[in-house]
């Protein structure tokens, strides 16, 4: 057998020179292994004498116990080393001053969503939100729009592979009309609500987004007319532009769910838009078979509804004429609202 101090001289020596872990653990193969030199010293322990294995295997236990306490070591000192090249490498100058944080801000869009909410609450309305996919039926068919409507195709919708637990079919909803329904459904008149939200339709340009934002506004009461629609969005448009110097006009049009229907368009009669006509919103009288799919009467109950752009409404504000601003991130425009 080789001499069991020179082995544990040998492999000391070697574990000191190991630069890193991976050469560490080579070096120890050498020895410890299933083909080391200890491991081939106790695999002959049976060629010896009887009387002399005793000894010479508590020999080399006492040289494995050796080397593998220099192994732990040097391991250790491996990684201590390891960690003050990583903490001196990263090592943070304490006398530096401060980094400081920008200020975030609010999105364009957002400040309108919210000052929507604002002029609308000061009036007694409520804000209700809901989900944004959507059922068919809750899309469109509570909404008076028939199969074959345009609006159904899958060149207009995002529809979704999957059904709801009752077979109806999935969609992104196109607007945030489906809320008018949901919340007439658990609510009793008089109703007074706006639903500010999401909406998706298959359309990009400068002027559209497959994602957009949308405003509802429903009145249902016994008494309500195409005169109160007047006043009420009149009166929010002089109030979210912060001018009388504004004129409104309702042009005559078709919506599937109001009956009689009107596009709003409206006129700066002051700056750089002065008389020129653009269209705002679209609006009526709620149809009666929508009405019963609020489940109430149409006899007794009548109102109006609304559909606003809210990104329509915020280049009116700021004078944008890319909607495709709003979405891109660009840190140089949101940064003018900040």
């Amino acid at each position: 057998m080789q001499d069991l101090e020179r082995i544990v001289a040998d492999a000391l020596a070697q574990f000191a020179q190991a630069a890193d872990s991976a050469e560490l653990e080579r070096i120890k193969a050498g020895y410890l292994g299933r083909e080391g030199v200890l491991t081939i010293q106790l695999k002959g322990l049976g060629k010896l004498p009887a009387e002399d294995r005793r000894e010479v295997g508590a020999r080399i236990n006492a040289a494995k116990v050796a080397i593998e306490t220099a192994l732990n070591d040097r391991r250790e000192g491996i990684e201590r080393a390891q960690l003050e090249a990583r903490l001196a490498e990263e090592s943070i100058d304490v006398t530096l001053p401060g980094r400081g944080r920008e200020r975030g801000g609010i999105h364009p869009v957002i400040r309108t969503w919210q000052r929507i909410e604002g002029i609308f609450r000061s009036i007694g309305f409520d804000v209700a939100d809901g989900p944004e996919i959507e059922t068919d039926w809750y899309n469109f068919t509570a909404l008076n729009n028939p199969l074959n409507h345009p609006a159904r195709s899958m060149q207009d919708t995002f529809y979704i592979e999957d059904k709801d637990a009752n077979g109806l079919h999935l969609l992104l909803r196109t607007h945030t009309s489906p809320m008018q329904v949901r919340y007439a459904r658990t609510h009793t008149p008089p109703i007074k609500v706006i639903a500010p939200g999401r909406t998706y339709r298959v359309d990009s340009d400068a002027t559209h987004s497959p994602m957009f934002h949308q405003v509802e506004g429903l009145w249902i009461d016994e008494h309500i007319s195409f005169a109160d629609l007047k006043g009420v969005y009149t009166d929010f448009l002089r109030r979210f532009f912060e001018t009388d110097a504004l004129e409104v006009r309702f042009r005559p049009s078709y919506f599937p769910f109001t009956e009689p229907s009107a596009e709003i368009d409206m006129a700066f009669q002051t700056g750089p838009s002065q008389g020129r006509w653009l269209e705002i919103s679209g609006s009526g009288q709620v149809h009666p078979q929508v009405i019963r799919n609020f489940g109430l009467d149409p006899e007794r109950y009548v109102g109006f509804a609304f559909g606003s752009g809210l990104e329509r409404l915020t280049m009116l504000r700021y004078g944008i004429d890319d909607l495709r601003l709003f979405f891109e991130g660009d840190l140089r425009f949101l940064r003018q609202f900040a």
